[in-house]
Order: C-alpha cells, then structure tokens, then sequence
C-alpha cells in the first residue's frame, strides 16, 4: 500500500502488465478488489482513490481536467512514465477518458464502463442520495447498523445502502464520512457534465455498458467513436450501472479477454 501527496492507492499482484482502476461516485479503490484478484497472475492492478473519496486528500472542488492530471502526475512518477492499461467507471470512466486525451503516452488500453463523452442523465438520484447522507445524524450513530437503520427509510435497497456506508468511517472522535459529500453534492452539475478536450486517443479501447442502464445511448456513439476510434463495444448481460459488482465473472472475463490480447 502506497500513499502520493494527493492519491491513496493500493497494490495488488506482483507480476504482468499492470492496471490501474478508477471508480465511480461514492466509491473507493477497494470496490475493485475481488477483480483485480481475479485477475492475477497475468495482471498486477493498482486501485486508485480519487480526490474527494476515500484515504485521497479533499480538494474543494470538482473538475475532469484537473483530477486527470492529477492521477496522470501520480502515474508518472510512480511508475516513471510507463504506460497501464487504464479502467473507469462511471466519474472515474470521465476521468480516465479526459486522462488517455491529454496523456496519451500513460495509457496502452483504454476500458470505460457504463458512462459517456457526454453530459450524463441520473443527477436527480444522485442528489437524492447525496442529501440523504449528509442528512444522516452522525451523532446518534454508535454502530454501523444505527446508520444503517436511519437511512433504510430513504434509501430502501439494502445493497444500495451497503454501498454507501462504506463510506462511513469510525473513529475515536465518533463517525465521519470519508467522501467530501458537501463538496460532491454542490458540484454535482460539474459531476454530470464532460469537458470539452481536444485530441483523440489511437489505441485500443473497450466500452463496456450494462444492458439494463441508461448511460451508454446510441446517440453517444458518433462523440465516442470522434474521441476513441479504435472503440470496441461490449453490452453485459443483466447488469445496471455497477458492472463490475452486479456481473463480476462476465466483467473480468472481458477485461480479461480485452487486455490480454495480443
């Protein structure tokens, strides 16, 4: 485990090519264990957290361009320039793409999971969510459950909450959140949108969409493919918005099959 000044991070594997994972709102790198395990031996996985998310530094405001050369700084010196193959999902997915147009020489393959090079529909829930937890009354919570108890009232999907609660974090002064959910919640539009970047990226690239999710359209196809020409598309079956954890065989196997290609 290794921290930089503004990105906590964490290995796992010790041999191949290595990948580096970006989540989603209200995640952390660890959402992505269980993959990048699965992974092993033939990949090495660096799960990163982004600002304003678990173990990284806040930073009191969102912007695409900015993260991305921040994880593109970090990813320069950490692993002196050489390029990873580079996976994002959903807010990491936008980070990741702003990252392979402006720094292209970092990234060998691309894999952006169930989001667009566009403005993305679903703010109301997330804002939903996000008013929920900072609604939350810290102080009567002695255990995990309490929280979890108050929250199941506007929050009624028990995995949705579950989710959420991982950001919830003990500590001898009592409980605190590790997300900056004030932060999250007023740049939310900014959260939604896509920044203008020019360039395109010429190596491979995997779009991978959940079949039952609303946020890789037909009408983001023309933008992706301006911005990402080598772009193969995957539809996983019976998956929403969180791939990666609603499928997990069927994502691993397409990471597999995408990054170890010859």
């Amino acid at each position: 485990m290794s921290t930089a000044p503004d990105l906590h991070t964490t290995e796992i594997g010790d041999s191949g090519e290595r990948v580096v994972f970006l989540h989603g709102l209200f995640g952390q790198g660890r959402n992505f264990t269980q993959v990048a395990k699965s992974l092993q031996p033939e990949l090495r996985s660096t799960l990163v957290d982004l600002p304003n998310h678990g173990r990284s530094a806040w930073t009191g405001s969102v912007d695409y361009v900015d993260v991305a050369d921040t994880v593109a700084t970090w990813l320069r010196t950490a692993y002196d320039g050489e390029p990873v193959h580079l996976v994002g999902h959903s807010m990491g997915g936008k980070v990741a793409m702003v990252l392979a147009l402006r720094h292209p020489e970092l990234v060998d393959r691309l894999v952006v999971v169930d989001i667009s090079p566009a403005p993305s529909d679903g703010a109301g829930e997330f804002e939903h969510l996000l008013t929920s937890l900072t609604g939350l009354d810290l102080a009567a919570v002695g255990r995990r459950s309490d929280a979890d108890e108050q929250l199941a009232a506007v929050i009624p999907d028990e995995r949705v909450r579950g989710f959420l609660l991982q950001n919830l974090r003990s500590t001898d002064g009592g409980w605190h959140w590790q997300a900056d959910l004030d932060l999250l919640l007023r740049e939310l539009p900014s959260i939604a949108g896509f920044p203008e970047v020019e360039g395109t990226f010429d190596h491979p690239v995997l779009w991978m969409a959940g079949e039952r999710s609303g946020y890789v359209r037909p009408e983001h196809e023309e933008r992706m493919r301006e911005l990402f020409p080598r772009t193969f598309t995957v539809t996983v079956k019976g998956a929403g918005h969180w791939v990666h954890s609603e499928q997990p065989e069927a994502f691993v196997s397409a990471l597999r099959v995408f990054l170890l290609a010859d």
